[in-house]
């Protein structure tokens, strides 16, 4: 099968592999943008924090403009998953599940993470999400639960430090164990105490979503909430760059220099598989960096690219 040839192969198309496509494709740089879909940005019901939509704006509405913006200036989207890259700088091959496999001379990961669900159907988790009852980032949306009765399904110090952080917007916050292991040390329930954070033995089973409300059960007693956000950790899509040789952080996020290079010569990295602040304007910020880096690494081996842009 022949292998199809770009510039640029973008891999993800959440917001920092849009914004990536849409800067590379105006360095006049031939851009393919493979997605998989199911992001994380595509969940969001309605964003407030993003700039320029003071009504806020969903992830989805967000992103459909992002494509058709991409789309203008040339960008060629697909719908699909990447398999495996090879290859080295200036000829790299990504093969596909689906489709003829594309030939490149740099590639950028914009893969993301997704977030561990607490046990709830499909549609009861869409509408959940919908109506605000259940959430997944604090920074995101915790305005939105100002002095509300908010529950966290976790464990340990990601649970501590998401109920503290809560704990900022309102004095009604219970963490509930995911399971029946004790989800806190003595030293834990301590801080959490002093804080006025309720702390529920698990397991935290049967969500249900209410009229008014989001309930589940704790240890044999079923709790009310008006927003519920699961801490429970999360899966980094890295697994195209292990494949490559990239360095990873020991929680599993592709390794970036200042200019969202990775280890590999020719491969570079942006948004939430990138550690740092999980957020759309972060990505987008670190996806146009990463796509200018790009753009003048290749017009240093290819002098006919003239006018190197800015990074």
């Amino acid at each position: 099968m022949t292998a199809m040839a770009a510039d640029c192969l973008i891999v993800g198309g959440g917001p920092a592999g849009l914004t990536a496509a849409i800067y590379a494709a105006r360095f006049r740089l031939t851009t393919v943008v493979v997605d998989a879909g199911g992001g994380r940005a595509a969940q969001i019901p309605r964003t407030r924090n993003h700039a320029g939509f003071p009504g806020g704006i969903s992830g989805e509405a967000l992103l459909d403009r992002m494509r058709t913006q991409a789309v203008s200036f040339g960008v060629d989207l697909r719908a699909g998953r990447v398999d495996a890259i090879g290859g080295s700088a200036g000829d790299f091959t990504a093969w596909l599940t689906q489709g003829e496999p594309v030939r490149t001379r740099a590639v950028i990961l914009a893969t993301g993470v997704s977030n561990h669900r607490p046990e709830i159907g499909e549609a009861a988790h869409a509408q959940a999400l919908a109506r605000g009852l259940l959430r997944y980032c604090p920074v995101c949306d915790g305005y939105e639960v100002t002095d509300r009765n908010v529950g966290v399904i976790g464990a340990g110090a990601h649970a501590v430090r998401e109920a503290s952080f809560l704990r900022a917007y309102t004095d009604r916050v219970t963490v509930i164990g995911p399971t029946a292991a004790p989800a806190f040390g003595a030293a834990q329930r301590a801080e959490l105490a002093a804080l006025g954070i309720t702390v529920a033995d698990g397991p935290a089973s049967d969500i249900r979503v209410e009229a008014t409300a989001i309930s589940l059960e704790a240890a044999g007693r079923r709790l009310w909430f008006d927003t519920v956000y699961p801490a429970l950790g999360s899966t980094v899509h890295s697994a195209l760059a292990a494949g490559l040789g990239a360095s990873l952080t020991a929680d599993g996020c592709i390794r970036v220099d200042t200019h969202q290079r990775t280890s590999v010569p020719g491969v570079y990295a942006a948004g939430d598989v990138v550690i740092g602040l999980d957020q759309i304007s972060h990505a987008m910020g670190e996806a146009g960096v990463a796509a200018t880096t790009l753009r003048n690494d290749l017009a240093a081996a290819t002098p006919q690219l003239r006018g190197p842009a800015a990074a």
